[in-house]
Parts: C-alpha cells; structure tokens; sequence
C-alpha cells in the first residue's frame, strides 16, 4: 500500500499542486510572520550588545532626574576610569521657514564624547563646542537640512539660538527620538538649552582589570537603593525586552490573518481530497478486491496527505522567508524604528512551528474525505464510471446548523444590549465566528436558491451553455458549498472592514462639523516638560485684529488639566447628556459623564473644587457632558469669568477660529500664518487638515487589512481554479458528449467560466451580507454614538471583483476541458 500511494502521488502530482500552493502559502504567512520578529529580535540584541561593550555600569533613576553631584561622586569612585550623564528634554527645532518643526517638540540630547559615545554617526562628527549640534538624519532629511547649514533651535525660554550643524546621527530604535525627532548637543549646552536639572542616566567606564560586576557593586554601596544599578549587558538585555514589547501587537494581528489563510486552506484541502476520493472509487475498490483493507485505505489517503503537507510546509518556509525579507524591506522604506539591519533569521522553532502546522492542518483536513473512503465497497469496481454523490439535507444538520446560527445570533444580542466596549466587541466576534459556523453547516442546503438567484442573469443572456453553467453550480451542493465559503470568509472580513471604517470616518466627520464648526485650531507645540505646552497670551488678540477673522475663542485649563474655562459656544458644541449650557453660570460646572460617575453626582449637586486662587469652593452641577475625545471635554468645565477667578490669567491651550462669511480659505490662512509668524511655537491647524489627517489614517488601516486579507482570498481562488479542474477532470466524459451533441469548443469554456462566475458570485453575496450585518453589530458595543454607513461602491466592487475573480480560476481548466479529443474522452472508462 505504501509502494501504491507514493506511485499514486508522482502519477497524479499535477491535481495536487494548486493544494500544495494553498498551504505553501499559509505557512510561509505564519513562517514569515515569525521570521520577521526574529530577525528584528536578534538585531535588537547584536545592536544592544555592541553598545553594552561601550559602558561597564549604567546607573538610571527610579523616580526623578540624577543630580550633578551623583555624576562628581561616581567619578571619584575607585574602578571608574570614565562617566558621562546623560541629558534628554525638549529644544524645539525651526524649520527653514521659521515655524517649530512638527506638533511635538524635538528632543534636545546631549552627545557623549570618548569611549562611552553610543552615538551612532550616518555622516559629520560630534558637537566640539557650545556653537555646534547635530540632527537626526530623518528630520534632516525631511526639514532640509544638511551638514554645515546652520540651524535655529528654541531654549527652555523660547530664546532662538543659532548652531552649525556638524553630523548627522541615528537615533536607532529609540521609539520616543524617532517621534520627536533629536537635536544634540555637548553635554553643558544640553543642560542649558533644555534646562534639566540632572541626567537621565549615568554611564561609567572600568579602569583596567576591574570588571563590571566588581564596579557595580562598588556603585550600589556608594548610592544604596536609591538608583537602579545595572551593568552594560543586563541594561542591553533590559533595553531588547522592552523593546520587543512593541512587536506583540504586531506578531499577534499577522497572527490572526495568518489563522484565517490557513483555515482557508484547510477548506481547500478538505475540498480537494474528497474531489479525489470521489473519483478514485474504482482503483480504491480495485484495491479492496485484491486483499486492502479499510485501514489500509484510510491509511493511504492520510499517508497522501501527509505527504502534500509535508512538501507544502517546507516550501512554505521558504516563502516565508522571503515574505520576512519583505517585511523588513518595507520597514525601512518606512523608516520604523527596528533594527532593519540583521540576516534574516530562520529559528529552530519557527522549522518546527511551520511543519508542524501545515502537516496538521493538511492531515486533519483530509481525515474526513479518508474516512468516506473506507466506505467504497469492492463491488464499485465493476461500475463503468463513478456515481455522482448527491446531497441530502439530514436531521442531524439542520438540528446543528440550527444551533450554531441561533447561538450567534444570541451571543450578538447579548454584547449589543447587555454589554458594551472591549467586552462587547469580543463577544460580538465571537458571536460572528459562531454564526459563521452554522452557514458553513447550513451551506449546501443554501447552495441551490443562491445558485439560482446568482444564476439567473447568465441563465438568460448566454444561452444554453449559461443554462448548463448555472445547472452545474447547483448538482453537487456540498462540493459547491465548501468551494465557496473559503471566499466567503475573505469577502466577509473585507466588507466588515469597509463597513467599520466608513462608518467610523463618517462619524468622525460629523463630529467634527458638529462640535468644531471653526475653520482654524491653533495650539501650542506639544512636549515640553515646564508645564502644561500653552499658546502665547497675545495670540487671541493678535487673530482678533484681522479683518480676515469674523470669531476667536479661547479654551483654557488649569494646571492639571481637569478644569476648563467654557469657549465661546458658537465654536464649541459638547453633547450635553443632561441639564443644559444655559445653565452654566457663575458659581457652577458642568462635568463629563466619566467624573460624574466618579463622583456619584447628578445635575443640580454641590461639588467641591480646588482652585490656585480662591481656594476650596462648592460649585452646582449645571450640567453633564459626553466624553468625547474630538471635543476636548475635561472633567471640569467652568465659565470663563469663573475660570479667571479660580485660577488667574492662564494663557490658552486652544484657539478657535471662524473666518468671515464670504473669504476665501486661502486668503484667510495666509492671514492667519502671517499673524502666527512671531510665535514660532503655535501649532496652526484648520478644519481641512483635520479631516484629510483622519482619512489618511483610515485609508492606510484600511490598505493594510486589505492586503493581509489578499493572501486568504488569493488562497480561496486557488480553492475555486482547484475544484473545477478536478470536476472537468471527473466529467470528461460528460464534457465531450456535449461537445459530439454540437457545443463549440468557445460554449464550453464559456460554459465553464459561467459556472466559476456563479460559484464566486454565490460566496461574494453570502459574504457580504454577513459582513454588513456583524459590521453593524461591532459598531453597537462602542459606547459612543456612531454613523452606520455601508460603502456601496466597495461592496459593488467586491462582487464585481469575486465573479472577475472566478472566471479568471476558470481559464486553465476550461482550456484544457476544451482542448480534450473528443473521441478519447467518450472512450475513458
């Protein structure tokens, strides 16, 4: 039997190819996933490992900044042959025309000299003085600048101070400089422009003999446990892990669509071997007669598809890694922080992971199909060609599919009205994925009136051979049903993606034209470390002045960023969930639901509140306000002439803008700017910015999903190319008694093509009505009111898209069903 199934393997290799792709590709997805993070998990190593051979001792500390004096102590320490602090705060950088480069200030550093420079250097030297600096190359690259030019960067009193840049430097991994951008300076005009009262960390070189664990217990009895006290390689070892924190998002979503192909796949393989099964119950039966058992058989066809899975999964570690290459390769395109770097990384475990995975899948897939050739009789083989199998609805599932399809539903319900955020969202999933299950039960019994209905266009315009098309969709329901529901699963993701990310871009449109009818937002830069970041107290007035502006308003907050002064209503318009606005006069607040909540209280109650100037006061909730982020709802909000008496003339964290009726917005952003000029920090924003800032957002979510969720239907297509070149396979005979009947060899690839086009037509409908409706039910369980918007266009496309799709998976086997002598097909038995 071993000897029968190998031969039976390299005979038939070519029907078992398109399932070899199907799982070469789910396992190069999940190989490739692990190749990735490998590879930058080890770069994250060798590069942290390189610097720990810089510094001995790392001392860090544990609440706030590392005096000077520490610096002068540790120096005088026997064993310490060098030390340098480390200096981090903000210096916001100027661009070329004048404005603080980005809406976060840039990171002001000090470069160490000497032996325990970590500093990586892409081009230039190190700062040699209080007049020079270097950049990171990013935002050299991005803002215009290069080695010699001289560049203008803000001190701690927002003084413009003008250094040489002498080198550009990567900021490797750090995620916080990467945002931020870095500016760096030697160590004493670090200190003065950022002004930091100490050092983020402290770095010692050992003397000669002297090894680290020596020169680390000598720091840890100087200091006690006032600091954290590491040597070189336990801080790289500390600074991998917490950087490697930042990958498990990112293994976990590759993850999951990585599940999804490989799923898909197994559809496929199921599919596939029964198809095979079915057309070998003669030289099965044959077997039977000449002494095979049962076991023997089903044996041979696991053997069979251990085999395929086998080669599949060895195979599909190479993709995967070339699919890790990708990855990489993309990443520095993008400049993520990663470590992009390092050889690309095959580990023992993702061997053992990738082979195991797809050998699985594939034998556990083919264990039902083996399992209904055990029941092929001997006497099956005197028939002279195979029975089609047909299909019949039984008890068991209609009772099965009954329950898995209530269940969802049920567990729907339940996260819509009964629960609400992440929970709800988890179950709603979960509620889907359980729905799901029971349509695939449920396929086959729908398979013929969606058949039908997807059928009825071609049925009429092509004729007999759409007639014959549309017929064949529907004679082997449980075959079609499985062919179908691995799109199915793509199509169902791709429209509830679609429908979530319409639906979310649409409600943040409408708040934002609801709550923010302004045309400009100005701000203050964002990452200074003096306080809450407020823009300059002349702004408002300056804006007031030009005949451009029709409105401005001022939002203020104390310093801890609870309390609010009310702007002027006609720029800002909160849901109010209680009580009324009118209301909020002297003497009361209006609170966010989440404090009101905190604090047990209701419109109409007493709250205590503490303000700089006049101390505790007793305040009347007037009314509650939803706790929208678009909307900037602090806890607290008070009128404005109450706001002054509480806390004195505070400077505002946002200005709001309406620019007269009837200017052009050009015009009036030009004015705007001009005004803004003299204060290089004040981030200007307008209502345009804000809304293309948000569909870029979910444009590039929305790409991402797409193109993960490509491989699963990719893989759904090779499902489809597979089953119908199996079917002309098994209906040779069929195919040439039409054409001896007078059907042109066009009639039958066009009839065959017709059918693909149905059976992804049928899977594209199922899918998309799924999507649609468990789209709608995750957007119940956000507590926020939202939008429910079905893109049409997307949806139309994606069956467009899926009939194109099917007819494309047709054109091999229809050439080849076409091409067949028609006299040697009537002669196969």
């Amino acid at each position: 039997m071993l000897r029968t199934t190998l031969a039976g393997l390299v005979a038939h290799r070519l029907r078992l190819l398109l399932t070899s792709l199907a799982i070469t590709l789910g396992v190069g997805f999940i190989a490739g996933t692990f190749v990735l993070t490998d590879t930058i998990e080890q770069g994250f190593r060798q590069l942290f490992t390189a610097d720990a051979a810089k510094v001995a001792v790392a001392v860090t500390p544990k609440d706030e900044l590392i005096p000077a004096k520490v610096l002068d102590e540790l120096t005088a320490l026997p064993g310490v042959s060098g030390a340098q602090g480390l200096v981090r705060g903000t210096a916001p950088l100027l661009d070329k025309s004048g404005r603080a480069a980005g809406s976060t200030a840039t990171s002001g550093i000090s470069v160490a000299a000497g032996p325990l420079d970590r500093t990586s250097y892409v081009a230039g030297t190190a700062p040699g003085g209080p007049g020079e600096a270097v950049l990171d190359e990013n935002t050299a690259r991005t803002r215009q600048f290069a080695v010699g030019d001289t560049i203008t960067v803000l001190d701690l009193a927002e003084k413009r101070r003008q250094f040489t840049l002498v080198g550009l430097i990567d900021v490797g991994v750090d995620q916080n400089l990467a945002y931020t951008g870095a500016v760096g300076f030697d160590t004493a005009t670090a200190l003065e422009m950022t002004g930091a009262k100490g050092y983020r960390e402290i770095d010692l070189a050992a003397s000669a003999g002297v090894s680290p664990e020596t020169l680390k217990k000598t720091v840890s009895e100087a200091l006690g446990q006032t600091y954290t006290i590491k040597t070189g390689e336990e801080l790289a070892r500390k600074l991998a892990l917490d950087s490697n924190v930042e990958l498990d998002y990112l293994v976990l979503v590759l993850l999951l669509f990585g599940c999804v192909a490989m799923f898909v796949a197994a559809l496929v393989i199921y599919n596939t071997f029964n198809i095979l099964v079915a057309q070998r119950t003669r030289e099965m039966a044959l077997l039977r007669c000449i002494g095979a058992t049962r076991g023997q058989v089903f044996r041979s066809i696991l053997l069979e598809s251990a085999v395929v899975g086998l080669v599949s999964s060895v195979l599909g570690l190479l993709v995967g890694l070339g699919l890790g290459a990708l990855g990489l390769a993309a990443l520095g395109r993008f400049d993520a922080p990663v470590p992009t770097g390092a050889s690309v990384a095959l580990t023992p475990r993702t061997i053992v992971l990738g082979l195991v995975v797809g050998l699985l899948v594939t034998v556990v897939a083919a264990v039902l199909p083996a399992r209904g050739a055990t029941r092929v009789a001997p006497i099956a083989a005197l028939r002279s060609q195979v029975e089609e199998q047909t299909f019949r609805a039984g008890l068991a599932r209609s009772i099965g599919a009954g329950l898995l399809l209530a269940g969802g539903l049920a567990l729907t319900a339940v996260a819509i009205w009964v629960l609400d955020g992440n929970t709800g969202l988890l179950v709603a999933m979960g509620g889907g994925a359980v729905f799901f299950l029971g349509v695939i039960v449920i396929g086959p019994v729908l398979m013929s009136p969606l058949g039908a209905f997807a059928g009825w266009v071609p049925r009429k315009v092509f004729g007999v051979p759409g007639r014959l098309a549309v017929d064949n969709s529907r004679r082997n329901p449980k075959r079609a049903a499985t062919t179908t529901v691995a799109l199915t699963i793509g199509v169902t993701l791709m429209t509830l993606i679609s429908v979530i990310t319409a639906s979310t871009r649409e409600t943040v449109v409408s708040s934002l034209d609801e709550q923010f009818p302004v045309d400009f937002m100005i701000t203050a830069q964002y990452g200074r470390e003096d306080g809450m970041p407020l823009v300059p107290a002349e702004v408002p007035a300056t804006l007031r002045a030009l005949p451009e502006v029709g409105l401005v308003a001022e939002m203020r907050q104390d310093d801890t960023g609870e309390i609010a002064s009310l702007p002027d209503r006609a720029v800002f318009r909160p849901e109010v969930v209680s009580g009324s606005l009118a209301a909020l006069t002297t003497g009361t607040v209006a609170l966010s639901e989440t404090q009101a909540k905190n604090l047990g209280a209701k419109v109409g109650d007493d709250v205590p509140l503490t303000t700089t100037k006049a101390g505790k006061v007793e305040v009347k909730v007037a009314a509650l306000l939803g706790q929208d982020s678009l909307n900037g709802t602090m806890p607290y909000t008070v009128p404005a002439a109450d706001f002054d008496k509480y806390f004195g003339a505070i400077g505002p964290v946002r200005v709001y803008v309406k620019v007269k009726d009837g200017t052009a917005a050009d015009v009036s952003r030009r004015a705007v700017e001009a005004a803004l000029t003299a204060y290089p920090t004040a981030q200007l924003v307008s209502a345009a910015d804000v809304r293309g800032e948000f569909d870029d957002a979910f444009d590039m979510m929305f790409t991402i999903f797409a193109a993960l969720l490509g491989l699963a239907i990719l893989i759904s297509l090779l499902g489809i190319a597979n089953t119908l070149s199996l079917s002309v396979h098994e209906r040779t005979r069929e195919s040439a008694l039409l054409r001896a009947l007078g059907l042109t060899r066009p009639q039958l690839r066009g009839m065959l093509s017709i059918e693909a086009l149905v059976l992804g037509l049928v899977g594209a409908l199922v899918g998309v009505v799924i999507g649609v409706a468990f789209g709608w039910a995750a957007l119940q369980t956000i507590p926020n009111d939202t939008v429910f918007v079905v893109p049409v266009g997307q949806v139309l496309l994606y069956l467009v898209l899926s009939a194109l799709a099917g007819v494309l998976a047709a054109v091999l086997p229809a050439r080849r069903a076409a091409n067949a002598s028609i006299v040697g097909s009537l002669a196969a038995s």
